[in-house]
């Protein structure tokens, strides 16, 4: 009798290991990738083991963050079908901002359950939305291996072909792909001229001084002639400025392709959100951390002044009368004060001081590309790679921070916050970390909310919609 007992108790427990594998196979099925989330999410239950460790609360209050969730992708799948990108693109932003505050409220009042299941909810939603899309609507590599075989080597050669005959343009194209992406997205919004209708993103005060857009007009001239409506303008923008950042001294970054163009341009939202030269530190955490971008990432993508140029009325401001004070920025050091004096003291005489102060100020990126008029071109300017192309991508940028010798305001800032200096002085002494992180800040800017599948479209020409 013990023995058939025995053998009972072994088949129960034979039958349950059955039962639970087959559960975790089905579990798998449906989260493909679990062990992501558990990197992601280590300390936290998925609803399953909400469920069984008896937590009615937090269970319950998944659920329904997770009908709330289901109702969102819905909406926002029927405005992705319907073709309207501006309304789309303004959703996803809306229900961004709605699940932040609500994160922040659960988090204030001290609920951690309710706030755990919350984050989990919504890291759900995001990976059922992804892939709720065909393969075909999303960034992949090598994207027009089949439709535009040499789209790439096109595009290489071209910004190589451009270096050869003016370097100093060429730094542009990286401050091109910058104001794209941080407005909207990287969509080639930014390309669109002015209508009579129709404002453009170049008429913006921080993007008036952009250049490098004939560069990217030659490109789709070269593009059309290949293969006529295949490469997107805003896959040309990621990729020219990849091949900047390489001739500049910077590192390769591998790149997904498959974006496609906006059918709108926004200027009244470059006016508000791309960070400008005279910004404090507290605002351009403030700017980059709305886009997804940490005080670590920040520091890094700034890195991307280590090539270009600088006009001087952009930064003469901090020579003699910082903020009406009567005095020099106290951040600067003395002998490179009085250095930038010396070889900006054209404009220094043509220009009062204080009116060099109230100078129209261009974003970060833009101002080292000052626009294209013969006047402006004859302007004096300091290099930013001042000891040539290829010294050292980045390292030299951040050394001169520490040393009191950043151009702007707005890079010297980065010395002021306790993490961001932490992050400089790494940078400064570790070349090889820094270029790997501008790798990985490089890829998720140019990843950033990007139109792919149905969306957009692919214009025949950068600078106007098709009709």
């Amino acid at each position: 009798m013990d023995f058939v007992r025995k053998l009972s108790f072994l088949v129960f427990i034979f039958c349950v290991l059955i039962s639970l594998r087959n559960q975790n196979a089905q579990t798998n099925k449906v989260l493909p990738n679990h062990e992501a989330k558990e990197e992601l999410f280590p300390d936290e239950l998925f609803p399953d083991e909400l469920f069984q460790s008896g937590d009615a609360y937090a269970y319950r209050g998944l659920k329904k963050t997770n009908k709330y969730s289901q109702n969102e992708a819905e909406k926002t799948e029927e405005l992705l079908q319907s073709g309207d990108d501006y309304a789309y693109r303004k959703l996803k932003n809306e229900n961004s901002q709605n699940e932040a505050v609500k994160s922040e409220k659960l988090f204030q009042s001290g609920d951690e359950s309710g706030y755990r299941s919350f984050k989990k909810a919504l890291f759900n939603l995001n990976e059922s939305m992804i892939s709720d899309f065909d393969e075909a609507e999303s960034l992949r590599y090598d994207f027009y291996s089949d439709s535009c075989p040499l789209a790439e080597e096109i595009i290489r050669l071209t910004v190589r072909d451009v270096y050869s005959q003016r370097p100093d343009l060429v730094p542009s194209l990286l401050r091109l792909v910058f104001h794209d992406c941080f407005v909207e997205g990287c969509d080639a919004s930014l390309l669109l001229d002015p209508t009579d209708v129709n404002e453009s993103e170049k008429q913006s005060p921080p993007n008036e001084s952009l250049k490098g857009f004939d560069v990217i007009d030659i490109i789709k001239f070269k593009l059309e002639d290949a293969c006529p409506g295949v490469v997107s303008c805003a896959d040309i923008l990621v990729l020219a400025a990849r091949e900047s950042v390489v001739l500049t001294g910077g590192p390769f970054y591998p790149l997904h392709t498959g974006r496609r163009d906006s059918n709108a341009s926004f200027p009244d939202v470059a006016k508000v959100e791309l960070p400008g030269p005279q910004d404090d530190l507290p605002r351009i955490i403030g700017l980059f951390s709305a886009k997804g971008f940490d005080e670590r990432e920040t520091v890094s993508l700034l890195g991307g002044h280590s090539t270009g140029r600088v006009h001087c009325k952009f930064f003469v401001n901090r020579l003699y009368n910082f903020r009406e004070t009567g005095v020099p920025d106290p951040t600067m050091d003395s002998d490179f004060v009085n250095m930038l004096r010396s070889k900006c003291s054209q404009i220094l005489a043509s220009l009062p001081h204080s009116s060099a102060s109230q100078s129209p100020a261009p974003s970060p990126e833009s101002s080292s590309s000052p626009v294209s008029s013969t006047s402006q071109e004859d302007e004096p300017a300091m290099k930013l790679d001042f000891e040539g192309p290829g010294s050292g991508f980045g390292s030299l940028y951040y050394r001169s921070l520490l040393q009191g010798k950043g151009l702007l305001h707005v890079d010297q800032q980065l010395t002021a916050g306790e993490e961001t200096e932490t992050w400089v002085r790494a940078y400064a002494s570790d070349v090889s970390l820094f270029q790997k992180d501008f790798t990985l800040v490089m890829i998720k800017l140019s990843n950033f909310r990007v139109l792919t599948g149905s969306m957009g479209q692919v214009r025949s020409n950068c600078r106007e919609v098709n009709t």
